[in-house]
Order: structure tokens, then sequence, then C-alpha cells
């Protein structure tokens, strides 16, 4: 066997071995965060080449009347809950729970667990206003729009940012909750949440699907990247331990 094939063979032997050492949770983490993002490289080229579009705009009909194109499907009372979960995913709204999640973990002495939470959200809102500058996509043309916007449409800010929220909230809460059922309610609790914020912004017509789904994307992989980060730091000493399960 050449040299350069036998090289090639002992890194990845190599490299499995190291992967083995780790827990399964983190492993399936990197799956995920490697997935997403290129998932979200993917999309983003078909994006920018408007191979979306027919996709997009059936989809989003398909979420209105079809006499009334102004009109969301459903009763008024859907329309309004759809702008309810729709604010969960503002920035006020984020920003109120941040501060009061990092309160609590302040609170229960675990400060640089807060500190850690306040940054990860930061730098999630920092990198989502860059990207949508970047790419600058105008919003759906197609209905009108049952809420205001302010900044360009892809990746949906809503849908990034409540993934960046409340998963990285979740999952840093639930390190400090010694009971495996009430970790997995967080996690869970943060999922539906995330979910319902991006689909409402499809729902009344300020995004198109696909902006929602790179938002989504990308901020799981940040609240991923950040549970590992957090676990790393943990076990160097520079963040609190988690909580035993019972």
């Amino acid at each position: 066997m050449p040299s350069a094939e036998k090289k090639g063979l002992s890194f990845i032997i190599d490299w499995m071995r190291r992967l083995g050492r780790h827990e399964p949770a983190v492993l399936v983490a990197v799956l995920i965060i490697a997935g997403s993002l290129w998932g979200f490289a993917k999309l983003s080229d078909e994006v920018i080449e408007g191979d979306t579009h027919a996709v997009d705009r059936k989809l989003i009909i398909a979420m209105r009347n079809p006499q009334d194109l102004s009109d969301p499907l459903g009763p008024r009372w859907l329309e309004d809950m759809g702008r309810d979960f729709t604010a969960l995913g503002g920035v006020g709204v984020l920003s109120f729970i941040t501060l009061a999640s990092a309160g609590f973990l302040f609170l229960k002495r675990k400060n640089r667990s807060a500190v850690f939470l306040l940054a990860a959200v930061a730098i999630g809102l920092a990198l989502s206003f860059l990207l949508k500058s970047g790419f600058d996509r105008p919003r759906p043309d197609l209905v009108p729009h049952e809420s205001n916007v302010y900044t360009a449409s892809f990746p949906s800010g809503h849908a990034m940012m409540s993934a960046v929220t409340y998963l990285t909230l979740g999952m840093l809460l639930a390190r400090h909750q010694p009971r495996r059922g009430l970790k997995a309610y967080l996690i869970l609790l943060a999922l539906i949440i995330t979910l319902a914020v991006g689909l409402s912004r499809i729902y009344l017509g300020v995004h198109w699907p696909t902006d929602v789904l790179a938002g989504w994307s990308l901020g799981a992989s940040w609240a991923l990247l950040c549970w590992l980060l957090a676990r790393w730091l943990q076990r160097r000493g520079k963040v609190e331990q988690e909580e035993g399960p019972k």
C-alpha cells in the first residue's frame, strides 16, 4: 500500500478512535451541527440562484384564502395567535427572557453560566443582523404582511434568534436541573416555541419558508455549538458544574 494511503487510513482510524472516546450526545450534536451548516450553505446557494422561489410562493399561498390572499387561512383567533407566537421571537421579548434567565442563574450563584448565556445570545443576534445585511433578500410581496418588518428577509431573524435564545436557554438551564424529566421538559419546550415562532412568520406572510428553514438551521447550530463549548469550559472549571441526575 502506498505511503499516502497508509497515512490517510491511519488518520481515519485515529479520528474514529478519538470520536469513540466521546459521549453519544456529543457525537450526535456534532453531526447535527455539520448537517445543519451544510444544509444552510446548500439552501443559501439555491436562494441566490432563485431556484426556491416557486416552492416558497406555493407554500405561502397555501396558507391563504384562495379567494382573498389578504386573508390567512383560519378564523380570526388563529390570526391573533399567529401574532402572539411571532412576538415570542421579537428582539424585545427575547432580550427580556434572556435577562430574566441570566438573573435566575446569578441568583443561583451560577455567575459564569449567566455571563456565558448573555454572550451566546448577544453574539447570535449580531450574527443574524450580519447575515441579513449580506444576503439582503427582499421580503415576500405576494400577500399583505400581518406584522411590521424592518430588516431583510434571509435568514429569518425571528426563526434564528428564537432557536438561538430558547434552545440555548433550554440546554443551559437543563444543565442546572437535577431531574432528567425536568431537563427533557425544558429542551422540549424550547423546541416547541422555536417551531411555533418560525411557522408564524410564514403564516403572517412576512417570510419565505426558506428564510425560516435557514434561520432554524443556523440557530440550532449556534445553540448546539454553545452547548458543546459550555461542556468544554465546564470540564476546565471555567463554567459551573452540571447537576447530577436524580
